[in-house]
C-alpha cells in the first residue's frame, strides 16, 4: 500500500514560510488554533515544524513578548533542529504508522525535499477503523 492514500496535499494544508516573522507565524497559528505547523522555504523545501512552545521560547529568549520585537525575527531562527522530520513519499506504510503514533501529523516530502503535504493521525485512524468495520461486516455476512 502507498502512503499517498493518507496524504493531505500541500494545497489543502496551512504552513508557514521560513522567512516569515515570528509575529506573523504566531498570529496565523493562533488564528487557526494550531498547536504545530509545518515550515517551508520559498522554494518549497520542508525545514521543520514550529510549535506553540517554539514561539514562546523564541519570544522569551529574544527580547521578551513585545510583538514589535518579534517582527525582526524569522521563524527559521526559532525552529528546533530535527524535530518532526519529514518522511519521503516512498516510505513504507509501517514506517508511517510508527511516526503517526508519535506525532499528530507527519510531513511528507518528495525526493528533492520539497514539501508535498501531511499525513494526519486522524486520516490513519479513520482508515484503520473503516478497514476494521469492513472486515467485521464481511465476517458476519459470510
Amino acid at each position: 500500500m502507498n502512503i499517498m492514500r493518507f496524504l493531505t496535499p500541500k494545497s489543502s494544508v496551512s504552513y508557514l514560510d521560513a522567512s516569515a516573522t515570528v509575529r506573523n507565524g504566531y498570529e496565523k497559528m493562533s488564528y487557526h488554533k494550531f498547536r504545530a505547523i509545518p515550515v517551508v522555504t520559498s522554494e518549497g523545501i520542508y525545514v521543520g515544524t514550529v510549535t506553540e512552545g517554539d514561539f514562546l521560547h523564541g519570544m522569551i529568549s529574544n527580547n521578551g513578548c513585545d510583538l514589535r520585537q518579534q517582527e525582526k525575527i524569522c521563524i527559521r531562527d526559532i525552529l528546533r533542529p530535527d524535530w518532526n522530520p519529514a518522511v519521503n513519499i516512498t516510505c513504507t506504510v509501517e514506517q508511517l504508522f510508527h511516526r503517526v503514533a508519535e506525532q499528530n501529523f507527519v510531513p511528507v516530502v518528495d525526493d528533492r525535499g520539497v514539501f508535498i503535504g501531511i499525513v494526519t493521525r486522524k486520516a490513519v485512524l479513520t482508515y484503520l477503523i473503516d478497514n476494521f468495520k469492513n472486515q467485521n461486516q464481511n465476517k458476519t455476512e459470510g
